[in-house]
């Protein structure tokens, strides 16, 4: 394979050791993909500086399998052309070898991709959502495998999102870093319309940096390429790339990669998850100037900054940023408003006061619900918790107060009726004593 480190060294009793090695400091890799001589080429560089025959890694039955085992787990919906996870797994063996035989010929070409609107979290208003078909996520899960490793290696330590082993506790834990070592000064910036405005050409010619395989160039440009069907209306996009598809979170960090490296290089602190990114700086004078940088980066690579959603607080003072669903205030963090209406939406689904299940069904199906999302909000300030319980409480209080010919919700008397004793009796989870015991020293 070109591309590869030279061979010729001396084999040593100490080849498997090494090969243990490197596999510990790359345990996220596909290894019906990766080799241990390729893995050594990610460390060290390869020859000419660029990747070459990776399609017969793209198009292994192996690697498809793996493919298949990643879309099969995840389920999601049919694509266009109506086929179901479901419908392909019964058939997968033959799916599998046809795809095979597509990419080593040539013939395999991406259908187009089903575009749906969702709401977005704690909103009324929605975003579209791409869903290729089966066979193409099962593709570019495949794609995926070869090609993630060699940006990793690449991508700076100021971007978290959708990276192995990184994710959005690490992106907050660094933004709580800087603000208590004086980095109160914040510009929340907001790329408009990212997914959708990646200019096609220049996200190429980020990809084209480290690949030179062309079957897999040209494979990478048919996924940008594919029609969107939006309800009766087909067309064919000449910019961005579809949120909801597998090699969307990739492509869109290998475009915003060159900004980190502009901004780390000029010596500013910035925390990017994809297109969600701050930058934190210790004074006024210097969250302007980083704004201006910024700014001029982003418009240089045909995007633009939400001139309504891209300003520069000062975190001390009342209005706080809010960054991965966190609300950052004058030393303190909680909940933003939208994760919270997210939150009690869900639940308020699930304890309508018609709800005929017993009252121990309806706290089984809420405590899901209530501790993923204690969860991922555990570090909030204290004095969240009390009121998302008493707000939970209050809500089955009204089921049960329904039941008794009472209306309007739960209430007065309805404390002592059924007091909290009686719903941690119950089962319900309790976001209050779970911090208490987080807290607990050990």
């Amino acid at each position: 394979m070109r591309g590869t480190p030279s061979e010729g060294r001396p084999a040593g009793v100490a080849k498997p050791k090494q090969a243990g090695e490197i596999w510990a400091r790359w345990p996220w890799v596909e290894r019906a993909v990766w080799t241990d001589r390729m893995l050594a080429a990610l460390e060290t560089g390869v020859k000419g500086g660029k990747w070459f025959s990776l399609m017969d890694k793209v198009s292994s039955i192996k690697n498809l399998q793996r493919g298949w085992a990643v879309v099969r787990e995840h389920k999601g919906a049919a694509g266009v052309d109506g086929q179901t996870v479901h419908r392909f797994g019964m058939r997968a063996e033959q799916e599998i070898g046809r795809l095979e035989q597509e990419l080593r010929d040539g013939s395999y070409a991406p259908r187009g991709v089903k575009r749906v609107q969702i709401p977005k979290a704690g909103s009324r208003e929605t975003r579209p959502l791409g869903i290729p078909a089966v066979r193409d996520r099962v593709v570019q899960t495949a794609l995926r495998n070869v090609l993630e490793p060699i940006f990793e290696v690449r991508f700076a330590p100021t971007s978290y999102g959708f990276r192995p082993g990184r994710g959005c506790k690490d992106a907050l834990r660094r933004v709580q870093q800087l603000l208590d070592a004086g980095h109160i000064w914040v510009v929340d910036a907001d790329i408009r319309k990212y997914f959708d405005s990646i200019p096609h050409d220049q996200l190429m010619a980020e990809v084209e940096k480290e690949v030179a395989d062309g079957r897999v160039l040209d494979l990478v440009r048919a996924y940008l390429e594919a029609g969107i069907f939006d309800g009766m209306e087909e067309w064919t996009p000449e910019e961005g790339t579809p949120q909801g598809a597998v090699i969307s979170p990739l492509l869109a960090n290998i475009y915003l990669h060159p900004v980190d490296l502009v901004m780390a290089a000029a010596g500013y602190e910035m925390v990017r998850y994809a297109d969600d990114f701050v930058v934190m700086c210790r004074d006024h004078a210097e969250a302007e100037a980083a704004l201006q940088l910024v700014r001029g980066i982003i418009e240089g690579r045909g995007l633009s900054l939400h001139p309504d959603k891209t300003r520069i607080v000062d975190a001390t003072q009342r209005g706080g940023f809010d960054f991965l669903g966190y609300h950052f205030e004058r030393g303190y963090r909680w909940p933003r408003r939208k994760s919270m209406k997210k939150l009690k939406d869900a639940i308020r689904a699930k304890t309508k006061r018609t709800n005929g299940n017993s009252l121990t069904t309806i706290i089984e199906s809420i405590n899901p619900t209530l501790r993923g999302w204690f969860g991922y909000f555990k570090h909030s300030h204290w004095n969240v918790f009390p009121g998302v319980d008493g707000w939970v409480r209050m809500r089955l209080r009204s089921i049960l107060r329904k039941r008794r010919k009472g209306r309007g919700r739960g209430r007065g008397e309805d404390h002592h009726r059924w007091p909290n004793s009686f719903f941690r009796e119950a089962g319900l989870y309790s976001m209050q004593e779970a911090r208490a015991l987080l807290c607990r020293p050990r």
